[in-house]
């Protein structure tokens, strides 16, 4: 090979190199609230900035998920950050410095406001948000396929469903995620995904996951559904990787908060049997490709009653 064509494949190379390492997270939805702005160089402002500070510079924080408070009063902010649970620490840590930047840019001024990547989950807000199980604002993608055979892949998919949900809602004050896979008699796999934010007990994790399922169009091959406090998806193809092993946190996270407000009714249903089995090595797609077959419809959702409104954002 000479030696303009051997040039020619290092640049070439140097250039995919360069495209993989720069992949940023996948922004999924962000929401500002209109209900609440602060003015620039507030006290407001100002703990908000030393809060993404101290978020962005923390790197003692291995298992994926924030809780801090900053200021007092009514110029407290508090931020609730959540990282898938396979994605490793350094992924984690990039997806919420991104999320910190789409607030900074985007909601300049609001007391409150969310955003969800594929990889993580940052909110924050001048209310108390520790602790406490929050299901509206709702957001649901769906795959525009439908299955073949829809009562016998509902039957599977809300075994394997309720199974991840029982295994979030056990996990520690660190952890509440579950991933598992299930078979059709056709042969056809499903993978499902479910976390809740740690800081939710047993019942509000139980709680959210339940009415994240209730709320998915399992008639789709593939769908999921984000919430502030859960997220819940099902695809016919693997898109999560290996759990990340969690060591034990090196700081205490901050205390969270407990006020007085109602809990929801826990769900007496009992366990399914058992249809999760280990999931294979993954194989993720791009899932930007994946794009083209996938509608989003955005949902109140109250206890119950649900008012699907297809593709309206509204803030918190």
């Amino acid at each position: 090979m000479d030696s303009s064509r051997l040039a020619l494949l290092f640049f070439l190379v140097s250039i995919q190199l360069s495209a993989l390492t720069s992949v940023q997270p996948e922004k999924l939805l962000r929401l500002c609230s209109t209900q609440s702005n602060f003015t620039m160089n507030s006290t407001y402002g100002n703990n908000l900035k030393h809060l993404f500070s101290t978020i962005t510079s923390n790197t003692q924080i291995d298992y994926g998920f924030y809780n801090v408070s900053y200021g007092q009063n009514s110029d407290e902010v508090n931020a609730l950050g959540l990282c898938r649970g396979d994605v490793k620490p350094d992924i984690c840590r990039s997806c919420i410095t991104n999320a910190t930047n789409e607030f900074t840019e985007n909601c300049p001024n609001q007391r409150e406001a969310i955003v969800w990547y594929d990889e993580c989950m940052l909110r924050y807000s001048n209310r108390s948000i520790f602790g406490k199980m929050q299901f509206p604002p709702a957001w649901v993608m769906e795959n525009v396929n439908n299955v073949s055979n829809v009562n016998q892949f509902n039957q599977v998919l809300a075994i394997l469903l309720g199974d991840l949900r029982i295994q979030a809602a056990s996990g520690d004050s660190l952890h509440k995620f579950a991933t598992g896979n299930a078979t059709v008699s056709n042969s056809q796999a499903i993978y499902a995904l479910a976390q809740c934010t740690p800081d939710l007990s047993q019942v509000e994790c139980n709680n959210c996951l339940s009415n994240a399922t209730e709320s998915l169009p399992l008639w789709r091959v593939g769908a999921r559904i984000l919430t502030p406090s859960c997220t819940v998806r099902y695809e016919n193809y693997i898109f999560y990787g290996p759990l990340v092993d969690m060591p034990p946190p090196t700081m205490s996270p901050a205390s969270p908060p407990v006020d007085d407000a109602p809990l929801s009714p826990p769900a007496d249903v009992p366990p399914p049997p058992s249809l999760v089995t280990p999931a294979p090595p993954p194989q993720q797609p791009n899932l930007a490709t994946r794009k083209g077959n996938t509608n989003c419809r955005f949902q109140f959702l109250a206890p119950m009653v649900s008012f699907a409104i297809l593709r309206i954002l509204k803030s918190l």
